[in-house]
């Protein structure tokens, strides 16, 4: 399947959206003060800057795998060190007081392991705090699915090859990281975005979900697929009163503190 391109000028038109459950997630640290933190998967550095208003520029770094979102980190925080790297291998070279990841485990299959394995990462009393996107049951995503499975690039899309796993249940991950933490915390929201348009939808979700999808279907045939995915989006979410669409995002979180 070709890769497609991160864009974090697409990620970055609803900036404020995306990083109002990044604001909720470092609310609920409990930390006074710490001497290192990481924004895994940091992304173009929106949750970032969180971190270093919140325990100064000193303490931050930050690390993603793709060139264009660590090129608008580092414009961004030219002061911050930010590393390429894969967080599935990634480990640091001593402890570390935060772990932070804003919507980015969702992609990684098992991550569960994954974040047992960064709990051993911490100093003791160090935070582990996940955000993660649980939407793949919304019409947004429900909407991908249908366009991949009919039209002509419905053979890029048999069996769910494209579609993203669910999360595990809320269950799951206070069972795996109990044993490996003195105290878990998980909890979900539903954020609720009203949207311009129809359009705005397909738009927000171009930025991330959409993207997979996109990349599986032949690039002359990108259009098409977009037109035919806005005409599910259209049909899936009324206008309010007011024109606007309703946007609803549920989402997944997780703070785990080391014993």
């Amino acid at each position: 399947m070709t890769q497609l391109a991160w864009s974090a000028k697409q990620y970055l038109v609803f900036e404020d959206e995306r990083t109002r459950p990044a604001r909720d997630l470092l609310a609920r640290v409990p930390l006074d003060r710490a001497g290192r933190v990481v924004d895994l998967g940091c992304g173009p550095g929106n949750s970032t800057e969180l971190l270093v208003e919140r325990f100064g520029a000193e303490a931050v770094s930050g690390l993603d795998s793709d060139d264009d979102m660590l090129a608008k980190a580092r414009a961004r925080l030219p002061g911050i060190p930010f590393t390429k790297a894969d967080i599935a291998g990634w480990r640091p070279d001593g402890p570390i007081d935060l772990l932070y990841a804003n919507a980015v485990f969702q992609w990684l299959p098992d991550h569960l392991e994954t974040l047992a394995r960064l709990m051993e990462c911490l100093s003791p009393g160090g935070v582990l705090a996940v955000q993660m996107p649980d939407n793949l049951g919304e019409p947004s995503h429900v909407a991908m699915e249908e366009t991949g499975a009919d039209g002509p690039w419905s053979a890029a899309f048999a069996g769910g090859r494209i579609r993203r796993a669910r999360l595990p249940s809320p269950a799951d991950y206070l069972q795996r990281l109990q044993g490996v933490s003195a105290s878990v915390e998980v909890w979900h929201t539903v954020y609720y975005h009203p949207m311009a348009d129809a359009q705005a939808i397909v738009d927000w979700v171009e930025g991330t979900g959409l993207r997979p999808y996109l990349a599986a279907v032949a690039p002359e045939q990108r259009d098409q697929f977009r037109a035919a995915y806005l005409k599910r989006i259209d049909a899936a979410y009324p206008p309010m009163a007011d024109g606007r669409r309703l946007l609803a995002f549920p989402r997944l979180f997780v703070v785990a503190v080391r014993g």
